[in-house]
């Protein structure tokens, strides 16, 4: 289960749409301290957005970050299931082996 988010979603949103509408560009640090945002957390916000809008290539945007968090989520129970049906043919093939001695 994901942590819970330190800042609410319309603060990011906010935080992001006064970077990108300000004409210059403020100093992240400077509009952080603003905001009561760690400096950090700021630019990690403004360089997913970036990327969501095909302004950076790299890192994924958002949806591929998901869809990869979806797909090791899948891969993980797959191969879950696969170790418990080797488990489980092997047990059967040991049961049907004719050179096994009953007793």
């Amino acid at each position: 289960m994901a942590a819970p988010k330190k800042y609410p979603d319309e603060l990011r949103a906010r935080a992001v749409r006064l970077y990108r509408e300000s004409d210059p560009k403020p100093v992240i640090k400077r509009l952080a301290e603003q905001l009561g945002v760690h400096p950090e957390a700021l630019r990690n916000w403004i360089r997913q957005d970036q990327a969501d809008r095909g302004e950076r290539e790299d890192q994924p945007t958002t949806e591929m970050a998901e869809e990869n968090r979806r797909l090791r989520r899948e891969v993980a129970e797959l191969r879950r299931a696969n170790e418990i049906l080797k488990a489980a043919s092997a047990y059967f093939a040991s049961e049907l082996d004719p050179t096994r001695r009953r007793s």
